[in-house]
Parts: C-alpha cells; sequence; structure tokens
C-alpha cells in the first residue's frame, strides 16, 4: 500500500505540475495543428491523464464540460479494449450512452507503456464542426433522436477505416480529418511525456487531491439545502415551448457531499437532454469552484462526492434522446442550480447567476461548416474571504461555468467563412445591478454571404440569470433575424430554431448579462 505521506509537500507539488504541464503540451500541439477554426481559434478541446485503473490524475484549464465527464469515456475504453490494447492503439468513442457527451465531441484514448507494462492512459476530447445529421453542424434544434444527430461511434480502435468512415460522414470531411490527426498526435505525445515521467507517486497524486476534498467538506456545516430552475424549453415547435424543471437536494454529512437530482423533470421529445457524464462535470465544476480552486482536479477529490441522478431525466437520459443541447445548455442549469444550493451554505463565496448559456450558433453553407458559442456576463461576486476587499463586478463578454473557449477572433471568423461581422460591441446595461453589478452581455450582427442553414441552440431568452443577496437579475438575450439586413423587417427568433438564409440576411443576437450580487448602494450608479 502506497504510503500517502511518501512524498514532501514541495516534491508533491513539483510532481503534479510536471504531470499537468503534460495535459497543456497535449493541448497546445491540438490546437496548432488542427484545421478547423472551431479548435485552432476557439480552444474547443480538452486534455487529461489517467492512472493504468482510468481514475483520472490530472488536467490542464481546458474546457470543465470535456474535463469533468471524460473519466466515463476513458472507463468506456478501458472496459471495451484495455485487455487488449497495445502501445501504438488508440480507442474512439463519441456515443453518448457509452461514455461520451454529445456527437461532436469526440474523444481519443491512448495507453501509456512503460518497458512494456501498462502505466496510465491519456485522453484528449475535442469539438467537431460536423458529423453529419439532418442539418449542419450536427446539433439541429429539431432533433429528438440521437441518430438525427449524426455519426455515433461506441469505443473502437482508431483505424484508416474507422478515420475514413468519420470524415465520409461529414460535410467537410478534409477538416475532420485534419483535426483527428491532430488528435491522434497530441495523444501521441501525451503518451511519451507521461512514459518519461512514469508512474511513481500517481497513487499519492490521487491520494492528495482525496484529503484536500475530504477536509474542505468537513469545514462545512452538516445539513440539507435545495435549489430549483428551469431551461426555457427543448425545442422549436409551440408544444416544446415550455420550461422544463431542474432540482437538486445537496446534503453535507461530515466530510461527505450528496447531489441529488431526484425532482427533475423527465427528458424530453426533443435535443434538451443531458447524459448522467455531463450532470457529474457540472457539479464537480461547481463544488471545485465554491470550495478551493486549488484543490486537485483528479478521481481521488470526488471520492467523497455522491452524485443521484435518476434515470430518464433531462439530467440522465436514456437511449435514444436527442442530447445535442445537454452538453452545452443542461450543463449550464446543473451548474447554476449546484451554485444556488451552495449559496446557501456559503453565501460568501458563491457569486450570481453568470448567463447560462452557450449561445450555440451554427451556419453551414457551401463546403463549409461553422460552429461556435457566444460569450455573456458573468454573475456579480461576493468579496474574496480574507482580501479586505469589497465586492466585484463580473467580468464581461466572458464565456462562464461550463465552457472555457474563446471568442472566434473576427479576422479568422471572416478568412474561413462566408460570413461578415457588421457588429460586435458590449451589450450595455444587460447586467443586473447590485453592490457587484453583472457583467455585460455582447450584442453581435453577422451578415451571411451566401445561402446558408442556421441552427441556434440557446437559453436564458425567457428565463433571467438570477442575483444573489439582494443583486438584480440580469438580462435575458434575444435572438433576431433582419431579411437583407432590413432594420424594418427585424423578426424575432425563437431560443431554438433551424432555419434557411439568404444571401444579404442578418443575425443578431444579444447575449444575456449576469446577475448582480448584494444590494445597491445608494448613489453608486450600480
Amino acid at each position: 500500500m502506497t504510503d500517502p505521506h511518501a512524498l514532501g509537500p514541495a516534491q508533491l507539488a513539483v510532481l503534479i505540475a510536471r504531470f499537468t504541464g503534460v495535459a497543456h503540451e497535449m493541448g497546445e500541439v491540438l490546437r496548432r495543428a488542427a484545421f478547423s477554426p472551431n479548435i485552432k481559434e476557439r480552444a474547443d478541446c480538452s486534455a487529461a491523464l489517467f492512472t493504468s485503473d482510468g481514475t483520472l490524475l490530472v488536467q490542464a484549464e481546458h474546457i470543465p464540460v470535456h474535463l469533468g465527464s471524460m473519466p466515463a469515456s476513458v472507463a468506456a475504453a478501458i472496459d471495451a479494449w484495455g485487455a487488449a490494447i497495445g502501445p501504438d492503439d488508440q480507442i474512439i468513442l463519441n456515443d453518448p450512452f457509452a461514455g461520451g457527451t454529445h456527437l461532436n465531441d469526440i474523444t481519443l484514448v491512448a495507453p501509456v507503456f512503460d518497458r512494456g507494462s501498462l502505466i496510465g492512459w491519456v485522453a484528449n476530447r475535442a469539438h467537431h464542426a460536423d458529423l453529419g445529421g439532418t442539418a449542419p453542424g450536427s446539433m439541429p434544434a429539431d432533433a429528438v433522436h440521437i441518430d438525427e444527430e449524426g455519426l455515433r461511434l461506441s469505443p473502437v480502435l482508431l483505424t484508416p477505416e474507422v478515420a475514413a468512415s468519420i470524415s465520409a460522414a461529414s460535410r467537410t470531411p478534409e477538416e475532420r480529418a485534419g483535426d483527428l490527426d491532430a488528435q491522434v498526435g497530441a495523444n501521441r505525445l501525451g503518451a511519451q511525456r507521461f512514459a518519461a515521467l512514469g508512474a511513481d507517486g500517481v497513487g499519492e497524486i490521487v491520494a492528495y487531491g482525496e484529503r484536500r476534498m475530504r477536509a474542505a467538506l468537513a469545514d462545512l456545516p452538516d445539513g440539507t439545502w435545495t435549489f430549483a430552475d428551469v431551461l426555457d424549453s427543448f425545442g422549436p415547435s409551440p408544444d416544446q415551448q415550455h420550461p422544463t424543471r431542474i432540482v437538486v437536494e445537496v446534503t453535507v454529512s461530515g466530510d461527505r457531499i450528496r447531489f441529488d437530482f431526484t425532482g427533475t423533470d423527465p427528458q424530453r421529445r426533443g435535443n434538451v437532454n443531458a447524459v448522467e457524464a455531463v450532470t457529474v462535470s457540472a457539479v464537480a465544476w461547481a463544488l471545485r469552484s465554491v470550495l478551493d480552486p486549488t484543490i486537485p482536479a483528479n478521481g481521488g477529490a470526488l471520492r467523497s462526492v455522491e452524485v443521484v441522478a435518476p434515470a430518464g431525466t433531462v439530467v440522465a437520459a436514456r437511449y435514444p434522446a436527442a442530447v445535442g443541447a445537454g452538453n452545452v445548455e443542461v450543463s449550464q442549469r446543473v451548474a447554476d442550480v449546484c451554485l444556488g444550493a451552495l449559496a446557501q451554505v456559503v453565501p460568501q463565496r458563491v457569486p450570481a447567476a453568470s448567463q447560462g448559456t452557450m449561445n450555440n450558433l451554427l451556419l453551414g453553407g457551401d463546403g463549409w461548416v461553422s460552429y461556435e458559442t457566444v460569450a455573456g456576463g458573468q454573475g456579480g461576486r461576493p468579496p474574496r474571504p480574507g482580501s479586505g476587499s469589497g465586492p466585484e463586478a463580473g467580468m464581461s463578454g466572458v464565456h462562464t461555468a461550463m465552457t472555457n473557449t474563446r471568442n472566434t477572433p473576427v479576422e479568422a471568423f471572416e478568412r474561413a467563412f462566408a460570413v461578415r461581422v457588421l457588429r460586435y460591441r458590449l451589450r450595455r446595461g444587460s447586467g443586473g445591478r447590485g453592490a457587484a453589478p453583472g457583467g455585460e452581455g455582447i450584442e453581435r450582427d453577422l451578415q451571411v454571404l451566401e445561402p446558408v442553414t442556421l441552427s441556434l441552440i440557446t437559453e436564458r431568452r425567457a428565463s433571467h440569470p438570477w442575483g444573489l443577496a439582494g443583486g438584480g437579475d440580469g438580462a435575458v438575450g434575444e435572438n433576431w433575424l433582419l431579411p437583407d439586413g432590413d432594420e424594418s423587417r427585424a423578426e424575432r427568433l425563437p431560443d431554438k430554431c433551424t432555419v434557411d438564409l439568404a444571401a444579404g440576411d442578418v443575425i443578431r443576437m444579444l447575449t444575456p448579462g449576469g446577475g448582480g450580487w448584494g444590494r445597491p448602494h445608494p448613489g453608486n450608479g450600480a
């Protein structure tokens, strides 16, 4: 049995940093080698290292919804191929019901061998802009069955034939091949770096994560708290335009915590459903954010965390549900309800709600497909413990909670696609009032230069990002179509829709602001 204290604090910190550096380097290789702007420019990809039994060891500071759910993918890959894996093999999957999240997120898992012995695994995940399906971008707003969203792969060994099938299924085959090659290269480098470090001390890293989490939980008061919120809709049709309720009950008992989603609404006939791995990832992010972000993000840190997600609900959907929006939108609301509950436990550590959506915008034209998420307002924040300073306004125009991507540079966007950016600025007045005002959303007008298909998957168009401690709510988002750019003909679009656009049409998106924290001070303009 490994002595959890065999390494001193400095040695342990250095070892964690070295392994984490490998994950970061994997991400850099993946981004630089990728073909698509979504990965190269927006950094919609993630990387992590795992122990030989599939326990999360370290992760880079990439996409929370990717990373928190990646252990499920690695477990599925090991269950399917672990006994037969070779040093040069890689396992590929994207099946949401076999370790994946939604079809666009392709995960590659590779073994790490040292002198003939398996010592660990490396994995990376990247959002591929198109994998087939009924609409460009593989997230059709009207999907009700997983097969409508594109190619689905349960864990298989990556072979030239499998790679060819992925390219053949996509509207952008060369881009898929390039992005997939980048993922392969990132894993190869990660495996080499991991093997050079060896497996000594990996058990102590995991044990350290467990000790840190248990100590943080033990400092919380025992008790049970609940919080509920809604998703605005689960599709574009009139019968889908009503809210879905998500509720969580958080129970702290000593050095353990349980997040119980019993009472959440059943999965819906639409694509706003999440698989359980996505829900677990949102719980992990919310908890680490509130307790102490320096707690190592490894498998040990989650051993004292229990997640109850009843099968068949929107937070643990079953086949054959469409789940395209689950990864990007349900994850955001799960994070919101977890933060709302934790705000009752430690009110001075939890900010008001951020925008609560990824504002997914997909465009498909002649030989190209664009996918991006659009930033918004962060919630106002309470004073930092021990800082001696006051509350802090939420940041404006940033990606929040379960996403950590970058905004697409205008130059890269216009160079790669038949689109012109007409307006791009902060949405003044969209943040909630408060001692710490919520951050502002974004206003952006895109003009398409050729006929395209547009899909929007957005939230917080009816429900507001909530304020805390007396702060005001953030503004809801808005989606508009301006035919041929004509303001007088502007029409409001639903939060979720797939529509055809003509050359010259303009899409206007106003993203939500963050909620405010604390009561506004008279005369401070908040």
